[in-house]
């Protein structure tokens, strides 16, 4: 028996816990303990002393009455809440241009968040792969205290979403009160605005783009939600847009039906269309439409950077934040592709699924469709968002930025070689496989003698490659454009993402977590002072302030402002790499 009492605890345990990381409902728990209940008497009345064929019958049916507990009580689908707590308290109501919306107040009392606004018709059925249409008004007060579906994407099981929280971010919290799924549907462009509570007037403006590589992403995430710099006198619009297939799949079949003739950025026109929305409604929530910073990281820099060149955006924004991407080199190493290669992959598509028309192709369920997402997930130039590729801008004085402040974080490759990471023994074959006739150059730049060493080369070099280059390009096009730029370079370890990719938006965006074992004293000075920079840049383009250290403008694109440990400006460390890059992609011919 004391063999059973140990078993059968550390057995209740583990499907608790399961239950709690898959968000499973209160009813689910309440089940697995009467099963647990009647398993305990059953094996202590009839069980025990028998054969040990009907104990193992026993457990094994205990564990299939779990597994239908598990799917009985699935957690459902829920749009998630703008506010906490069981009852919100509202704002007053704001008149925009399609009707009258009020939002919620958070942070105690000190920001004011409207949640799930429409700024765009839901492009579903026949406005599926068309461009954004401008969303219908609405009678009465919409109540904005719910954030809207995350736009169409691939999901996964909530303990897999659970797994890496605690893996990849070292953090998770025990809560009832998150046993749901969050919506996920094609009727996802929506924007969200978070503002300083009270009255307001003529604030400055950032529009954020979210990341997850044009596949994955939604615009409430903690890390960069508004709250933070709302605090600060700025207001902050987060939006979702097209994804994957739904955002990027090109057709010279949808070409042809479209007005503009354009195929295969429709994300990019949602981004747009958002930012449409914010100069022609953002001064009935105080802010100054005059005054708007587009920011966006991974992803969202790409589509900040190929925004920078639109003409569709000239007059849209001002500045430009771009955090680890940007498309800005001659061969940008993701989230971009050929016009040509565009077309091929959707002609691929529509014969992987035995379809010749885009009407049939738009009759195909978007559960069916989501999991092309890998397959189109890039930008393209396809004449009207993009009439060429941003360098090919850029070197003709074409840009819609007046200032760019942009950089990169020291461990870029973190969460890209988890799984892929260099040894000594295949270190040269795939620096040969990637750099080619380039190779040597490369291998006597970094030359390995340990498996640690080659570990750590390759990943220099693939965050290089993916990232840090991308933002010399973009300082240099800059530079030659007299375009004030202010390039970082984040490093600063703690107890969670560090300075991984990713890992600096809780600094940017004034979200770090008070009283968390994951960050010091260090921390939480560093993330004022960075949130200074920002809140300065976003208000008059300089991030230079009274108090900080001088960042300055480097003519020659050999240094950079160092936020860690400590900060100031230093020198960029990947000079001779990024030279065998210009060779490689031939900058400048």
């Amino acid at each position: 028996m004391v063999g059973f009492g140990i078993v059968g605890t550390l057995l209740l345990l583990v499907m608790l816990a399961v239950l709690e990381l898959n968000k499973n409902t209160l009813l689910g728990f309440i089940l697995l303990i009467l099963a647990a209940a009647g398993f305990t008497v059953l094996f202590i009345k009839v069980l025990h002393g028998s054969k040990w064929y009907w104990k193992a019958l026993g457990w094994i049916g205990f564990l299939a009455v779990f597994a239908g507990i598990l799917f009985l009580t699935w957690p459902p689908v829920r749009r998630v809440p703008a506010y906490k707590g069981d009852a919100p308290v509202y704002t007053d109501v704001v008149s925009i241009e399609k009707g009258d919306v009020r939002g919620v107040v958070i942070d105690d009392g000190r920001v004011e968040l409207y949640a799930g606004i429409p700024y765009a018709k839901p492009p579903v059925g026949e406005l599926r792969w068309r461009e954004p249409q401008d969303p219908e008004p609405w009678e009465g007060v919409l109540d904005a205290d719910h954030f809207a579906p995350m736009c169409m994407q691939p999901t996964s099981a909530p303990i897999i979403d659970s797994l890496k929280q605690i893996i990849g971010y070292h953090e998770y919290s025990i809560s009832l009160s998150d046993n749901y799924r969050a919506a996920v549907s094609e009727d996802g462009l929506y924007v969200n605005v978070w503002k300083p509570a009270g009255k307001a007037e003529g604030l400055p403006v950032l529009v954020y783009i979210h990341g997850g590589t044009l596949q994955t992403g939604q615009p409430w995430y903690g890390d960069y939600a508004g709250t933070g710099l709302a605090r600060e006198g700025v207001i902050v619009v987060n939006l979702g847009y097209r994804l994957g297939v739904f955002g990027y799949l090109a057709n010279e079949a949808l070409a042809a039906e479209s007005p503009n003739g354009t195929t295969g950025n429709y994300g990019l026109l949602d981004q747009i269309k958002a930012l449409e929305w914010v100069r022609d409604n953002i001064a009935a929530f105080g802010g100054d439409p005059n005054n708007v910073t587009l920011a966006g990281e991974s992803a969202g820099a790409a589509s900040v950077s190929a925004i920078c060149t639109s003409p569709l955006a000239k007059g849209l924004f001002q500045r430009v934040l771009l955090e680890s991407s940007t498309v800005a080199s001659v061969e940008p190493p993701h989230s971009f592709r050929s016009y040509e290669d565009a077309i091929a992959s959707g002609k691929e598509l529509m014969a992987r699924y035995g379809v010749s028309t885009v009407e049939e192709l738009r009759a195909l369920d978007a559960k069916t469709l989501v999991n092309e997402a890998y397959t189109q997930h890039f930008m393209t130039v396809d004449g009207y968002a993009l009439t060429e590729t941003p360098y090919e801008s850029y070197k003709k004085g074409v840009h819609n930025e007046s200032e760019i402040l942009h950089g990169y974080n020291s461990e870029e490759s973190g969460p890209f070689l988890i799984l892929g990471n260099a040894s000594l023994k295949n270190y040269e074959q795939k620096v040969r496989d990637y750099f080619k006739e380039y190779a040597d150059d490369v291998l006597a730049l970094y030359h390995p003698t340990t498996d640690a060493e080659a570990k750590d080369m390759w990943a220099q070099i693939y965050g290089a490659v993916f990232f840090n280059y991308p933002h010399y390009c973009l300082n240099r096009l800059a530079v030659e454009n007299g375009i004030p730029v202010y390039e970082y370079y984040f490093s600063k370890h703690n107890g969670r993402l560090g300075a991984w990719h990713s890992g600096e938006e809780l600094y940017f965006y004034g979200n770090l977590p008070k009283n968390s074992r994951l960050f010091d004293e260090g921390d939480y000075a560093l993330g004022d002072t960075i949130l200074a920079y920002v809140k300065n840049y976003v208000q008059t383009g300089d991030p230079n302030g009274e108090g900080l250290p001088a960042w300055t403008v480097a003519p020659d694109s050999a240094s950079l402002l160092a936020l860690g440990d400590t900060v100031g400006m230093t020198d960029e460390k990947y000079l001779a790499f990024y030279a065998i890059m210009d060779r490689m992609t031939g900058w400048g011919e």
